[in-house]
């Protein structure tokens, strides 16, 4: 996607269809739709991001009501768990898994706060790109229902059907008609299905054409926000939380519900009737402890300082980002500023920091943001840097400057690996420092309540997969936090025969499944066995690195020990039979940089062999020269050996 949908200030709403109905108060047949509230107070329903093509998100202005379940002393109820893919840098956006229909058809959305619709490619879409998944086929669920034309939305052309509208700041656009069907959270969710109301695209432009996800799940205020339908009809509390993966992991949780906060969680408040977006109190910012000059109503202009899950980077208003930068520019030594990936913007970027992410502290400075009552949001250099994705080693500025748009807006780059909690029935958002691809995990192999602050004590990988029936399965790695290589037996019940053709096939449906790039999985070996056929992969690092984290590696364990990879059915069924994890190779300086050690090796060589040729041929025409003698010189004689005869 481009980039200026990464960009754009908040993404204005130019174009919005505004729906101002209430589903328990419409025609008869959302009766049938959205039930009473039920008793209790809801629990969380967790749900995973994925990773996935860059797109900043849009913020809505449809009507947001700002509900709160009444009573403090209700019960806990269900909740839902599902991972998120994909992550900031190689896609620009968080996915998860929703299934809508009967039988369910699967989507990858994009997680956006900012957005108050949920909306998938319909089949009878004129104008939608390929996408990840097919486009939902009305027909061939038994429970979808069109959302029949009423005096409180905006219907189609013969008046037959409720429609909608959303168009972007960097105007890419989505329309369609509303429809309600049954919506799953995934086999990890304890929440039941649910019949809910969204979007089926007829047509989409721009970003939203081109982008890999399906479509958007929207998370904002607003009576079409999948939140907003969960907690009218009393099955989650009012409030959502997401984790995202750090830097070279991605990946991540979402949590629809409430959950216990931990004690260290730093809160701000948030204003529900200032805007239908998700703002906070920013008062300050501080690089390497010093407070940056700036009067604290900046953060408060227009619509105030906003979190929006589905923007990739953070803006700030324009005399913000200028002491930002120089701020962040006094600290750096030692580094050399270059230019940024893409001619067409004009990025801050820096070498010579080394591709360890752990070791960036050393080379740039913190960042805390005061917000809430004087609390510090401290960010680490993860927080507000992207890798240059053309020079090995060299970082840019995530933070830019919002032009003429005086709102602050805080995207996903800001909160890696870290739980941002929104709280609605508060109206408050919080914010928590921890691994979120380790939260991830916890929320799925224990029973301990999350989060916690101290992780559980679990089993390492030496309880294989045979001892798993004996208690939660656990699939935490010993060794180091860096994995250098991750090797893993299949067995699948499909034939080997019938599975050779498509091996490489299947090789590209596992990286997806597994939200690797395809280039990261090596096929190793595969044979006949006695069930089926037994395969074995290899899964490097991505591009130049050598490793990623343990964590990675324990997800992509889990995910097919759980079967929470999902193969077509033409494969058959499948069983992770052992895997093995190889630690990062030792490399010399010539090793990490082998093809700049080569390229020099040559370059020498032809220099020298160039400085041999010109001195051979000197020597040459020194050799071969004739002394040149004037025609009248004297010539020594020499004495004639005397011929003798027999």
């Amino acid at each position: 996607m481009s980039r200026s949908r990464h960009r754009s200030a908040v993404a204005i709403l130019l174009l919005a269809f505004i729906l101002q109905f209430d589903p328990l108060l419409a025609s008869s047949d959302h009766a049938a739709f959205l039930q009473p509230p039920r008793p209790g107070r809801p629990p969380p329903m967790l749900l995973p991001l994925y990773r996935s093509p860059p797109s900043s998100s849009s913020i809505d202005g449809s009507r947001f009501s700002g509900r709160h379940l009444q009573g403090s002393d209700q019960g806990q109820r269900p909740n839902a768990r599902m991972r998120l893919y994909d992550d900031l840098l190689s896609n620009g956006y968080y996915t998860t898994r929703l299934l809508i229909g009967t039988p369910p058809q699967e989507f990858a959305l994009i997680v956006d706060s900012g957005s108050t619709v949920t909306y998938v490619p319909c089949d009878s879409c004129e104008q939608c790109g390929n996408h990840q998944d097919p486009r939902f086929q009305r027909e061939l669920s038994s429970t979808y229902q069109p959302l029949k034309c009423n005096p409180d939305c905006t219907c189609d052309s013969d008046r037959s059907q409720c429609t909608y509208e959303r168009q972007y700041a960097e105007m890419s656009s989505s329309s369609g008609v509303l429809g309600r069907d049954i919506v799953s959270f995934g086999n990890q969710s304890d929440l039941t299905p649910q019949l809910a109301l969204f979007g089926c695209e007829n047509s989409e432009t721009g970003d939203l054409y081109s982008q890999h996800a399906d479509g958007i799940m929207g998370l904002g205020r607003g009576d079409l926000s999948i939140v907003d339908q969960l907690v009218e009809k009393g099955v989650i509390s009012d409030s959502f939380s997401l984790c995202y993966g750090g830097m070279d992991v991605g990946g991540g949780a979402m949590i629809l519900g409430d959950i216990s906060a931990p004690s260290d969680m730093i809160f701000s408040s948030s204003d529900s009737g200032r805007s239908p977006y998700y703002n906070i109190k920013l008062k300050e910012i501080h690089v390497a402890g010093k407070a940056l000059s700036i009067d604290p109503n900046v953060f408060d202009r227009k619509y105030g300082t906003v979190m929006d899950s589905g923007t990739t980077y953070a803006y700030l208003p324009e005399e913000a980002f200028a002491e930002f930068k120089t701020a962040i520019l006094n600290e750096l030594h030692g580094l050399q500023r270059i230019s940024g990936p893409d001619p067409n913007y004009n990025d801050i970027c820096f070498s010579g920091a080394g591709s360890d992410v752990s070791e960036l502290s050393k080379a740039f400075p913190a960042i805390d943001l005061v917000i809430g009552n004087s609390q510090k949001l401290s960010l680490s250099p993860e927080n507000y840097l992207f890798r240059h994705m053309k020079v090995h080693g060299a970082y840019c500025l995530g933070i830019f400057h919002n032009g003429r748009d005086p709102t602050t807006l805080l995207g996903g780059i800001i909160v890696r690996n870290t739980l941002v909690v929104y709280d609605r029935e508060h109206s408050r958002v919080g914010f928590w420092k921890t691994n979120c691809s380790d939260l991830w995990g916890r929320l799925h192999m224990s029973d301990v309540p999350v989060p916690s602050a101290s992780p559980p004590e679990v089993p390492t990988a030496a309880m294989a997969l045979a001892n798993a029936s004996s208690g939660p399965p656990n699939y935490e790695l010993p060794g180091e936090e860096h994995v250098g290589v991750l090797i893993f037996d299949v067995l699948l019940s499909m034939n080997y025969s019938d599975l050779k053709p498509h091996i490489s096939e299947l090789s590209g449906v596992l990286a997806q499944e597994l939200g690797v790039n395809s280039s990261q999985v090596h096929l190793m070996n595969s044979i006949s066995h006695e069930n089926g056929s037994l395969v074995t992969w290899e899964i490097f690092p991505q591009g130049s690195l050598n490793h990623f984290s343990k964590s990675t590696a324990e997800l992509i364990i889990y995910s097919l020990a759980e079967h929470q990879a999902q193969l077509p059915e033409t494969f058959g069924n499948y069983r992770l039979v052992q895997w093995d994890v190889q630690p990062p190779p030792n490399w010399f300086w010539w090793e990490q940089h082998y093809v700049a050690a080569l390229v020099s090796i040559i370059v020498l060589l032809i220099l020298g062999l160039s400085a041999y040729g010109i001195w051979f041929a000197w020597r040459w025409r020194q050799q071969n020269a004739v002394p040149y003698k004037p025609v009248d010189a004297a010539i020594d004689e020499q004495e004639l050996q005397t011929i003798v005869t027999e």
